[in-house]
Formats: C-alpha cells, sequence, structure tokens
C-alpha cells in the first residue's frame, strides 16, 4: 500500500504562480520519509494537500490506499503537526487533550498523558506558559493519541533548540518503532533527517525531482575526485549529477558507478545524504525517480553541471 500516492498533481494559487507542476510520487506505507526542497519548492503546498487543507488544481492525489484526503475516512488516519502547533493558549495542557479527544474518534488519553507525563509537562499548566520543545510535544502527543496512519509533519524543528529537536525526534522515532505508523517530515535540519528517515523525496520547482530509498541512493552514488584535466574523459558518458572543478582538480557525483573502474590518479567514495541532497538541489535539471514498472530508478544522461 502507498500512503500517498500522487499522479501529475498540481496546485495554482492566484495570479497563476504554480506551487505544484505535474508532480507524481508513491510513497510506500511503514517509511519515515524526508521531504526536503528549497523555499517555495512546494513541500508545505503538498502537506496541506495531504492532509485535507487545500485542493489540487488538477492531478490525483490519494492516501492510506486510495482514501481522498480531507474525506472522513482520511481525517480519521492522517495526523498533522506544523512549524507553529495549532493549540490555545489559554487552555491548560489537560483542556487540550480533552477537546482533542472530543474531536477524535480513535482517541487515546492514556497514550497521550503518558507520553507527556514521561517527559515531566504538567497538565495543568497553561499551554501558552510552556516552552517552545514543550508546545511541540503537547502537539506530537495530540497526533499520536490519534492513533494515526500517516503522520505529517511540517518543519516541527524549525523553531526548537537542539536539545529539544532531540527529544522530538525521539519521541516520533519510538512511536514508529511501537506501532509502526508512517511518517513524512518535511524539514531543513538535514543531520536530523539523515538519523531518522529511511525514504527521501526532494521537490525542486514544484516537481518531485528525486525518490527512492535512502541507503539504495546512497549506494548508488559515488564521489569521484581526480586531476581537472582528466575529468572529462573519466567522466564521459556517466550519469554526472554535479561537478566542481578547480585549475588542477575536479570532483564529480555521478550515479551507478563502479568503483573497481576508478583510474590511476582517481579516488571514490561514497556520499552522505546531506552532500547528496545539496548536489541534487544545486542542479534542478537532474532527477533520480522510481521507474514506471520496474522500481529501478531512471535519470536523464548525461547530464552535467559544472562549477568553475
Amino acid at each position: 500500500m502507498n500512503v500517498i500516492e500522487a499522479r501529475r498533481l498540481s496546485k495554482r494559487y492566484r495570479r497563476g504562480v504554480w506551487a505544484l507542476r505535474e508532480a507524481t510520487l508513491a510513497i510506500p506505507e511503514g517509511r519515515v520519509v524526508a521531504l526536503v526542497g528549497p523555499n517555495g519548492a512546494g513541500k508545505s503546498t503538498l502537506l496541506t494537500m495531504v492532509v485535507g487543507l487545500a485542493v489540487p488544481t488538477s492531478g490525483e492525489l490519494a492516501v492510506l490506499g486510495g482514501l481522498v484526503p480531507g474525506s472522513v475516512e482520511a481525517l480519521g488516519r492522517v495526523a498533522f503537526v506544523a512549524q507553529d502547533p495549532s493549540l490555545y493558549p489559554n487552555l491548560s495542557v489537560a483542556d487540550t487533550l480533552r477537546l482533542a479527544g472530543n474531536l477524535s474518534s480513535r482517541w487515546d488519553e492514556a497514550d497521550a498523558r503518558a507520553r507527556l507525563a514521561a517527559l515531566d509537562i504538567p497538565l495543568r499548566r497553561k499551554v501558552g506558559q510552556l516552552s517552545g520543545g514543550q508546545q511541540a510535544q503537547v502537539a506530537l502527543a495530540v497526533a499520536l493519541a490519534r492513533r494515526p496512519g500517516l503522520l505529517i509533519l511540517d518543519e516541527p524543528l524549525a523553531s526548537l533548540d537542539p536539545l529539544a529537536r532531540h527529544e522530538f525526534m525521539a519521541t516520533v522515532m519510538a512511536a514508529v518503532a511501537e506501532e509502526g505508523l508512517s511518517v513524512v517530515f518535511s524539514s531543513h535540519v538535514l543531520a536530523e533527517l539523515e538519523r531518522a528517515c529511511d525514504y527521501l523525496v526532494v521537490l525542486a520547482r514544484g516537481a518531485v525531482q528525486v525518490a527512492g530509498d535512502v541507503d539504495e541512493l546512497l549506494s548508488e552514488h559515488s564521489v569521484l575526485t581526480g586531476p581537472a584535466e582528466q575529468a572529462d574523459a573519466v567522466t564521459a558518458g556517466l550519469c554526472v549529477v554535479r561537478e566542481q572543478r578547480t585549475d588542477r582538480q575536479s570532483t564529480v557525483l555521478v550515479r551507478d558507478y563502479d568503483p573497481v573502474r576508478v583510474p590511476a590518479g582517481w579516488r571514490a567514495e561514497r556520499t552522505n545524504l546531506e552532500e547528496l541532497v545539496l548536489a541534487y538541489l544545486r542542479t534542478p535539471s537532474v532527477s533520480a525517480l522510481p521507474g514506471p514498472a520496474s522500481g529501478n530508478r531512471t535519470m536523464a544522461a548525461p547530464l552535467r553541471a559544472v562549477d568553475a
């Protein structure tokens, strides 16, 4: 089952501005997905449509195996935590839980209270008196107590300090381990995503640029470093994602390259998630996407972007 499936999904706002344009994507269940991209790439637009807060201009979108986003069935099984938690500051934490419970048919009060007790967040205190990290934890506890099948997190770490970010991520990963829910995590904090996520989606210019299993993507990419005068010959015919060249040395991120073929004077190394994401974001004309039938990723080749 795919927890999110989009076909040629587009969203246009006033004055003809396209936030998404014919984006196609299928995210399998049981994954923790890193959704990344520059500001304006369409991440928040995609997520607001997934949770039913916005309607596509064109294309198709389904969640949790075919449910219509925003439908009664989908609302009961998709939970959402935004960067600024939608909490009432004058309500106590206990009243916040009671209010949320009245709005959910799958509510688990004991689960929410247990999570907050483990973090020493007092139920009697007003939400507005809590720290930013504590408010994020309350919002997360509310989302998880709804027993969702899909948890959407839209930049929840942006305003948190490092300790609060660590505690928030620990809560998410504990819930994934205990309940097996699927998570889509939009964030600019790539270091946090690399430790937690096993599936990557990169949006660029309103389209899906990269999608796939993190381990597979990392294993398929290599960084080649060697003399600049040999770079063109070494990379001829390869899928070049990005090249950085000085007068003496060339560093090239390539895909599907056999390290055994590294010529004398060159070095091949594996990349990490941050380097991979940044390389693609800096080269939006290059993509790595699942193939239509076999599931193998396809990529326009050879493409090249050179920084002199």
